[in-house]
């Protein structure tokens, strides 16, 4: 069954300011920033989602652990971030319609934190804050195929990726198919989802606007629970997207290096073979002495080869 909710004129209103953003990001070739950039929002993103699952760890400690640095800080939060760090490391290996490949993500996540990490779970549970029960999620012997009617939905509905990313984000809030890290498999699995509709999402920070709005966050999850649709939820994180990308656009200066003109090539030209004015009219901004150095480099690093002379040259990236 489709999960219920609604497309509103709101929905549409910022669809069409995602869509218009996303075209800005392309052309400033925001949509693969720079290594050091991409490595800054990372971490912004895994600090952010476990921030609002109660991890005490900074900014300043995730680096430390990714630099492989020691910090002191309790066992649990430094292993929620080390699995954090793998899970998003690995996500051009998820496939998002797949529910084994979503149980994997979760069990890299949550390994050493819980038992059956991965696990659909077959138990009842509900979510208490302080000393109130603000969410009982359907009995467990029903968990399983919720989720994978939620699978099938996203795999086959022909609504817009990026309303599905919302949709799915709510439902498994709803559900809560695991025991325990259902709040950051279902923030990470959305960057998944969102993957799909532009390569941008896979370094925008959302999480880290979600936890400034974290009151209103969960505020708003248990008024679609009440309401029975996720309308309001879908509009939310919208909004959310939405702005990440205005501060993805106003904020970031980007310098690309060689290396990163490179990537972003590599990307779009992919097997085809091409030659230096093919490179430049991809790079308009740059001159011809700084092209054949960028292409240079390629070749002495073996990252394409060269064949013919001169204005016969041409060039192809290796597999």
């Amino acid at each position: 069954m489709k999960p219920p909710y609604k497309i509103t004129s709101r929905i549409l209103e910022l669809i069409a300011s995602i869509s218009e953003k996303i075209g800005e990001v392309n052309a400033a070739y925001l949509y693969r920033p720079p290594t050091e950039l991409r490595k800054k929002n990372r971490i912004k993103t895994i600090q952010s989602s476990l921030e609002i699952e109660g991890n005490s760890l900074s900014l300043d400690q995730i680096t430390a652990i990714i630099d492989n640095k020691r910090i002191i800080a309790p066992k649990k939060d430094i292993l929620e971030v080390k699995n954090a760090i793998k899970a998003y490391n690995n996500l051009e290996s998820y496939n998002p319609t797949s529910l084994v490949s979503f149980c994997k993500a979760h069990q890299i996540l949550m390994k050493g934190l819980i038992e059956n990490a991965g696990k659909i779970r077959t138990k009842s549970v509900g979510i208490i804050k302080e000393v109130t029960i603000t969410h009982v999620a359907p009995p467990g012997n029903i968990v399983k195929s919720l989720v994978k009617d939620l699978f099938t939905y996203l795999k086959t509905d022909q609504d817009l990726t990026i309303i599905k990313s919302c949709v799915f984000h709510y439902e498994i809030e709803f559900i809560h198919p695991f025991m325990d890290g259902n709040g950051r498999i279902g923030r990470l699995w959305q960057t998944v989802i969102l993957r799909q509709y532009s390569p941008v999402f896979e370094f925008l920070p959302i999480e880290s606007l979600i936890k400034t709005r974290q009151a209103e966050y969960y505020k708003i999850l248990g008024d679609s629970d009440n309401k029975g649709d996720s309308t309001g939820f879908i509009e939310f994180l919208l909004q959310i997207i939405n702005e990440s990308l205005e501060e993805l656009l106003t904020n970031q200066n980007v310098n690309l290096t060689s290396k990163d003109r490179i990537d972003i090539f590599k990307e779009k030209i992919r097997q085809s073979s091409f030659n230096r004015q093919d490179y430049m009219r991809q790079f308009k901004d740059i001159s011809s002495a700084t092209a054949s150095r960028d292409l240079k480099l390629a070749v002495n690093e073996g990252i394409i080869t060269k064949t013919g002379d001169k204005r016969t040259t041409l060039y192809r990236f290796k597999k």
